[in-house]
């Protein structure tokens, strides 16, 4: 009897699992749907909080609530703490802030002796006036600076770094902040502040590098995700884009899915095994990756199956955007 109730549980165990696995997988799926349609921002908001988590950047997370038409604000001293959060909190459409722990080297006590002291206090005054109320190392303010979060103290992201390598933490007893002559500095140019941007946050609330490229990537017969959408099946289309992703499941027989982005929204490539074993050096450095393909279509999803890989990377110059790789 033991063997037939053994046998019988085995047999159950075959179906019964994945079914309640897809039953309350649907679930969360139906949720979170439901959450990013009706609640984008704090949507947006719980999923920064929860970093490092899941299948997709900050930058990734942020430019998908901005295309919904949430209203993303950049870290800012004077109001952001460690979380993200929403502004004002009880809004029917509310903004997204965001929090502290975007910042780049910046530790989370820091942070914390950062908020006390703006709730203790009020509004800082100055670059200086953080860091002697907040007690912040040079390091900590110069990761806030990097990352543009003193902009309403300061002139510019320049600015406010030169300000904060001047700062003398340590202040003696009753000494104060005086004024200091500094040079002027010429405000960072677009680009920079977006490298500047994804270095120091991970995320970038200006254009999208791509949309400074896009003259030159049309002039190269590049195409964009959105042309692509438009693009008939079976016809052969010329796209580049950032990538964001790089994902080779066990049941694809070798083959890898490539996302590629740009300012108007993102492209699925299919990459089989043959070509990314004879292609394999653009497939896995490039940053900027160009994909010339034939088109697929499965009624509302799109693929591009590519045919040959271009690597565009010259093309960003020190421009890091993060990929989630082959997790």
């Amino acid at each position: 009897f033991a063997d037939r109730l053994f046998e019988q549980i085995k047999g159950f165990g075959s179906y019964g699992f994945p079914e309640s696995h897809a039953a309350s997988f649907a679930l969360l799926v139906y949720a979170s749907a439901w959450l990013k349609c009706h609640h984008p921002a704090a949507f947006a908001a719980a999923l920064l909080n929860s970093q490092p988590l899941g299948f997709y950047s900050p930058a990734q997370i942020v430019d998908e609530a901005r295309r919904q038409g949430v209203t993303v604000l950049p870290v800012d001293v004077q109001t952001s703490n460690w979380d993200c959060t929403l502004e004002p909190p009880d809004a029917h459409r509310p903004a997204l802030r965001l929090g502290l722990r975007q910042v780049r080297g910046l530790p989370q006590v820091a942070a914390q002796a950062l908020v006390a002291a703006r709730e203790c206090g009020g509004a800082f005054a100055s670059a200086e006036d953080l860091a002697h109320r907040a007690g912040l190392r040079r390091g900590a303010l110069d990761a806030l600076a990097a990352a543009g979060a003193l902009q309403r103290i300061s002139q510019n992201r320049r600015h406010a770094r030169w300000l904060a390598a001047g700062i003398e933490t340590a202040t003696p007893l009753f000494a104060a902040p005086g004024d200091r002559q500094l040079p002027l500095l010429d405000p960072p140019r677009e680009g920079e502040e977006i490298v500047a941007s994804y270095y120091a946050t991970g995320v970038n609330l200006g254009r999208h590098p791509l949309a400074l490229l896009r003259l030159h990537l049309q002039r190269g017969r590049w195409r964009s995700a959105a042309d692509l959408q438009l693009t008939r099946s079976g016809a052969v289309c010329r796209v580049a884009g950032l990538v964001t992703c790089r994902q080779r499941p066990g049941t694809a027989s070798g083959v890898i899915f490539v996302t590629l982005e740009d300012e108007t929204g993102s492209a699925n490539v299919i990459v089989r095994a043959s070509l990314a074993e004879h292609q394999r050096e653009p497939l896995l450095r490039a940053r900027l990756l160009g994909v010339t393909g034939t088109v697929e279509r499965a009624g509302a999803v799109v693929h591009l199956l590519a045919g040959r890989l271009t690597d565009l990377s010259v093309h960003l110059g020190q421009l890091t955007v993060p990929s989630r790789d082959f997790h």
